[in-house]
């Protein structure tokens, strides 16, 4: 039995949800509620010593880390699969997942945390920066988009993306008209029904 530890709006949690309803795996959620601190527990730092979520625990294997965990499942439960045959463009995922992971998430993360301050408290100016930020990093995916997905098909690398590319119109961000290609990619991340069921 796979058991997922996460937050529901962790977008590292959300990355797991993702590949875990693709490959229609069956598993239980554990919420581990960070606004209590329920990650630094002695408990779930046994299972994760970083004090982070998500942890993925498959019968007797743990595994943390989204990535790792999301490259674990594409090895155990390789249909469909989520990572091309070739190294070449396995390399490529795991680079836009990096791209993801380190450059766009926490980017879009300030900017959320901006916008849920009272009006009166955000930094306009911090706001503008990072999204001026988030727009260049869409438009080094843009030329890649001349197919449907970042690799061709539907993969790890596209999934890193969706939790936070899919929130930018709730954060005001509007992406111009010289990145069609992302918004018609966008627009069909949103139609996958693994995506439609994180309800962002």
């Amino acid at each position: 039995m796979i058991v997922l530890y996460d937050y529901p709006d962790c977008p590292f949690s959300q990355k797991v949800r993702v590949v875990l309803a693709e490959k229609d795996l069956e598993f239980e959620r554990k919420l581990v509620d960070l606004r209590r601190n329920e990650q630094r527990t002695a408990e779930f730092l046994k299972l994760n010593p970083y004090g982070k979520v998500p942890v993925l625990v498959d019968d007797d294997v743990i595994v943390y880390d989204s990535t790792i965990i999301n490259e674990y499942l594409e090895d155990e439960y390789p249909n469909p699969p989520l990572m091309p045959e070739d190294s070449a463009g396995r390399a490529r995922v795991r680079i836009l997942e990096d791209l993801a992971d380190n450059l766009f998430i926490p980017r879009v993360d300030i900017v959320l945390a901006e916008v849920h301050k009272p009006e009166a408290e955000r930094d306009a100016e911090k706001i503008r920066k990072y999204e001026g930020e988030i727009l260049q990093l869409l438009k080094r995916l843009e030329p890649m988009l001349s197919q449907q997905f970042l690799v061709g098909e539907f993969s790890l690398a596209d999934v890193a993306f969706i939790p936070r590319a899919l929130i930018l119109p709730q954060l005001g961000i509007e992406l111009d008209s010289s990145l069609q290609q992302v918004n018609a990619w966008l627009g069909r991340l949103r139609e996958r029904p693994s995506v439609r069921a994180l309800g962002l």
